[in-house]
């Protein structure tokens, strides 16, 4: 069985689908992640979208951004847990009682007496694995981080769809081609062939994100791939926009001063030239300024014999 039939018997058999970003991702990643859910979300699927990083400034006008959510607590299925502080054997028992629609859980400390109060119980919702995981433009599993537990996937179906030469192939349908220029190109692509439908804001985040990925379809490495979802894409509604492309620098300590003491040598430097005797007002003074008998006028005397 090919990767598209196996695609469409998972979509098929399963309603709830998540959908996973590393730690890493950049703004292919996270457009490709965003029209997956789009397209998912319209053909009536459960849909969720997290990672471990919140969203980055560049990413914020990509359709669905505001979906992005860093752990999967609250999606249904969970587990809600209950954390009290143990110490010395403080605890002597624990029980429960129902009253009013309510479950209560009653902790008796040994000699009634307990170290913590109600600010030091912490609530956990531990989260079930998802029966259907799209992991995109991730390498490794362990870039999801504290997301997920890769040990909990056991009887989960891992799509890993990516881009990248290091993919690990790990997954249950592994699509990755190094040759691809974008994540998105290859979202729209199969897409494309399970006949789901793509609207205005799913083409969209695709088509920005295979235009950031090819500096707008003038790099070298852009595949014939993106060119043919790009026009797909339009079709369907995308519009070509300029996405900058944001550069995070690591901010430098300033040298002070460094450009002031550059200015002032390079002053003393055209005083010399023209013969000044003193700097001007503002300009320090230096020991390196000239002799003064350099600056004294000059005689110079000629003969007057001619020969």
């Amino acid at each position: 069985m090919n990767n598209l039939d196996k695609l469409r018997e998972i979509l098929s058999a399963n309603q709830t689908i998540a959908i996973a970003v590393g730690q890493n991702y950049g703004f292919d990643e996270i457009a490709a992640a965003l029209g997956l859910y789009l397209v998912l979300k319209g053909a009536g699927k459960e849909v969720s979208v997290v990672s471990p990083k919140a969203p980055l400034v560049e990413v914020s006008n990509l359709v669905g951004i505001d979906k992005l959510k860093t752990s999967f607590d609250g999606q249904s299925g969970s587990d809600l847990t209950v954390s009290f502080p143990y110490r010395n054997d403080e605890i002597d028992k624990v029980s429960y009682t129902l009253e009013s629609g309510f479950l209560n859980i009653v902790v008796k400390g040994r000699d009634g007496k307990l170290s913590f109060g109600e600010k030091d119980v912490i609530f956990k919702n531990l989260t079930m694995a998802p029966t259907v995981l799209f992991v995109i433009g991730t390498p490794k599993l362990s870039d999801l981080g504290s997301i997920i537990n890769p040990q909990s996937l056991t009887n989960t179906k891992v799509i890993n769809v990516d881009n990248k030469a290091d993919n690990q192939g790990y997954g249950d349908v592994v699509i990755v081609s190094p040759t691809a220029s974008s994540v998105c190109e290859q979202i729209g692509d199969f897409l494309l062939d399970l006949g789901l439908r793509m609207d205005i804001d799913a083409s969209q985040n695709l088509f920005s994100g295979i235009s950031y990925s090819t500096d707008d379809f003038s790099s070298s490495k852009t595949s014939p791939l993106a060119f043919e979802m790009a026009a797909v894409l339009m079709r369907n509604g995308a519009k070509r926009k300029k996405v900058e492309k944001i550069q995070m620098q690591e901010e430098r300590p300033r040298e002070e001063g460094l450009a002031e003491s550059r200015t002032i040598d390079l002053t003393r430097e055209r005083l010399r030239e023209v013969g000044a005797t003193s700097a001007p007002a503002g300009l320090p003074a230096t020991n390196d300024d000239p002799p003064k008998e350099w600056l004294a006028p000059k005689i110079y005397k000629g003969s007057t014999n001619v020969g």
